[in-house]
């Protein structure tokens, strides 16, 4: 202590117990602040003060790897919470849970830091106005558009397509909006956040893009805190640079499931299914700093990983009650090739209402809906019986919803290279236009194929007109 002393200054602390991440640390002077930020004097390990064991013991978690710490290591109390840096020369780079660059380039000097923790806006500053953000993706805009200022939830097990889909919404909302784009990635694979950096530098939007990450291989501390980093980033963009900010979680699950491993580290009691008791507070503290005000708003769209598919599982109906959308992928259409793979009849949103999206938008989504439950409701009596045993009105309705979903599919920019086809952006006119002929069997002679993986209905017509595609099939 004393050779830490002639090389360190401030509030001095001594660990005395290591256990993985939870690290104890007595002060024999004066206690941290609960949220402190403690360095180890003679390493670079850096730690945020969760609890106080008695007047002059703290319990602390990690944010940063532990491996060389020992009992007897100096500490030093920094005086300040965890921090990030804010502003726009954070545009293009990849920064981790302590704001500091991650992609090979110079680190980021002179910009305003910002703790990480803070209270969400008070409900009379909030805009009280219902706005829709369309996306260019048929199949969201049209049954369950989004809130401008809310938060969307993409629900699916592993491999159905939520990191697509995500990559897919940066691209177009940068297309389609002014403003920037926030990706966090909470337990990420190391592969995939260096895919998303080339994605996006390929399409061009990297500079207009900040990219968070607290990656799967870093210590829990770093994966539950990430989030609060990138929403104090997105929050200078909401009130100070006074724009709109899409922010992208991919995946909330994992936020979740670092919390259970804190929890478990720090010794608490779990609650149902091996949770941390403490999921609700812990979720609510993240989720309710996402808003709009009068001057600008944070959208928010969030990859939720459903384990085992059970949607009944403690996480996945926590994170429910914080969204005003709920966009559903179904393992069974990915597996028929209907990308995105977004169930209809699962899905939802809070926007699609008459007084919000206005009467034309609602009773078509109504009808696409019916139509498609109805035919989900016949496919048993196909399975066994065959089609041609239907009534008339019922083979009707299984045509027309076998048309509308292969309408809903749509090709992505950020997938051409696999698909082979080009990307598609449709505005949410061109998608009800779409939806309302076919409907109204304008497309009953045109092969189901004619619909697959275009854009607005108009690119059918074309092919029939130019004869790449016939009534009876395709050539």
């Amino acid at each position: 202590m004393a050779q830490a002393d002639t090389t360190t200054t401030g509030n001095l602390g001594v660990v005395v117990g290591v256990r993985g991440s939870v690290v104890d640390v007595r002060f024999p002077d004066e206690m941290p602040r609960i949220h402190g930020r403690l360095t180890v004097a003679d390493g670079d390990i850096t730690m945020e003060v969760v609890s106080h064991l008695d007047q002059h013991t703290t319990r602390c978690i990690a944010v940063t790897p532990t491996r060389g710490l020992y009992r007897g290591a100096p500490v030093i109390d920094e005086g300040k919470p965890l921090q990030v840096p804010v502003g726009k020369k954070l545009l293009g780079r990849v920064l981790n849970t302590l704001g500091e660059t991650i992609d090979g380039g110079p680190p980021i000097e002179g910009a305003q830091m910002r703790a990480i923790r803070n209270e969400p806006v008070p409900l009379i500053q909030r805009s009280t106005s219902s706005e829709i953000l369309e996306t260019g993706i048929k199949a969201i805009d049209v049954l369950t558009p989004l809130e401008r200022g809310g938060k969307a939830g993409l629900f699916g097990g592993a491999g159905v397509g939520k990191t697509v889909l995500i990559t897919e919404l940066i691209n177009n909302m940068l297309e389609q909006h002014q403003g920037y784009s926030i990706f966090c990635g909470i337990g990420e694979r190391c592969r995939e956040a260096e895919e998303l950096y080339r994605d996006l530098q390929d399409a061009g939007v990297l500079d207009k893009t900040v990219l968070v990450f607290g990656q799967m291989d870093e210590a829990p501390g770093a994966r539950q805190r990430v989030g609060h980093a990138a929403l104090t980033m997105a929050e200078y963009f909401r009130d100070d640079a006074k724009q709109d900010v899409l922010l992208l979680i991919d995946n909330i699950f994992r936020f979740i499931q670092a919390g259970q491993e804190v929890a478990g580290l720090l010794g608490n009691i779990p609650s149902r299914v091996g949770y941390q008791s403490t999921l609700g507070t812990e979720l609510a503290e993240l989720e309710e700093r996402i808003s709009s005000t009068q001057s600008g708003a944070i959208t928010s769209i969030q990859a939720v990983y459903v384990p085992a598919d059970d949607f009944t599982d403690p996480a996945a109906v926590h994170t429910f009650g914080h969204l005003s959308a709920t966009i559903v992928l179904s393992r069974k259409r990915a597996a028929q090739g209907l990308y995105p793979a977004i169930d209809p009849l699962q899905s939802a949103s809070a926007m699609l209402t008459p007084q919000i999206v206005g009467r034309r938008h609602y009773t078509v989504a109504q009808e696409i809906r019916s139509t498609l439950a109805h035919y989900e409701e016949l496919k048993d009596i196909i399975a066994m019986l065959g089609l041609d045993e239907l009534s008339k009105a019922d083979r009707a309705t299984v045509y027309r919803a076998r048309r509308l979903e292969r309408f809903l599919t749509q090709p992505f920019f950020t997938t051409e290279q696999f698909t082979g086809h080009d990307g598609r952006l449709v505005t949410l006119e061109d998608a009800l236009v779409g939806c309302e002929r076919i409907m109204s069997d304008e497309f009953a002679d045109y092969p189901e194929s004619a619909l697959y993986m275009i854009g607005g209905v108009a690119e059918a017509v074309e092919k029939m007109a130019e004869g790449d595609i016939e009534a009876g099939g395709e050539r």
